[in-house]
């Protein structure tokens, strides 16, 4: 990895004498997480730095995660398409592209960081107040994968993904899994010779900031699901997944 490449994330290194030790066992947990000696602790401890903590006076306005986000997001994209090129020789294009959807998806990394520990290290400002959420838990472990590939190159960082990958979860579950209900129920619908499906708003409620909505699925003028959600396409999955239960016990 080219010196100025590294610089532009870096910041000068800190000898251990000026650590306290509540930061020293930190930075030795995330050595564990990513199984090798951090020779830059700032860069990883940015990775696992929330933006509400910016408003802290030691911190400027870049100190956050997102940038190593920015560039972790697109290395995950490159390491997970070459795992599965190579897991899948005889797959196309689209079943590649599903899948790969899937394993990067918020709720899979999530799940990733949950289990390495990075939740646990997470380093949050007052303002932040609602807790860590999946979205947060999913950019930091895409932090992480950017800090190592700027430390350490590409070839670590695959190493990381596909040991994390391999040892929390099961690719073929993965799948398996239904993610997107409506376009299994067009699809159910079409094999099936059936009309398409028709989602009709049943009611909406709660203040304006808050609104509930709650929405039916039809085929053929027969309802088959109804579903409620805080935006109108996730009542629309809600009632697909419910008529897809509805149409397989037949």
């Amino acid at each position: 990895m080219p010196k100025w490449f590294r610089s532009l994330f870096s910041k000068p290194k800190q000898s251990t004498s000026e650590l306290s030790p509540e930061l020293i066992n930190r930075i030795k947990k995330i050595e564990g997480i990513v199984g090798f000696s951090i020779d830059d602790p700032s860069l990883f401890l940015k990775a696992l730095r929330h933006r509400s903590t910016l408003s802290q006076e030691q911190y400027e306005t870049y100190d956050s995660y997102e940038r190593l986000e920015f560039l972790g997001d697109a290395v995950l994209d490159l390491i997970a398409a070459e795992i599965l090129f190579n897991k899948y020789p005889e797959k196309d294009e689209g079943f590649l592209t599903k899948v790969r959807a899937k394993l990067v998806r918020g709720e899979t990394l999530s799940g990733f960081s949950r289990a390495l520990g990075i939740e646990d290290l997470m380093e949050l400002g007052e303002r932040n107040g609602g807790g860590i959420s999946k979205s947060i838990l999913a950019d930091a472990f895409e932090s992480i994968i950017a800090a190592i590939y700027i430390t350490q190159g590409y070839e670590h960082a695959y190493e990381f993904v596909d040991r994390v990958i391999r040892e929390n979860l099961v690719l073929k579950d993965l799948i398996d899994t239904v993610d997107n209900y409506k376009s299994a129920l067009l699809e159910y619908a079409q094999a099936k010779k059936m009309s398409i499906p028709y989602y009709e708003m049943i009611a909406e409620y709660g203040p304006g900031h808050n609104r509930t909505f709650e929405v039916k699925v039809l085929i053929d003028k027969r309802e088959l699901g109804t579903g409620k959600g805080k935006s109108k396409k996730k009542a629309e999955q809600k009632a697909a997944k419910e008529a897809l239960k509805m149409l397989k016990k037949e």
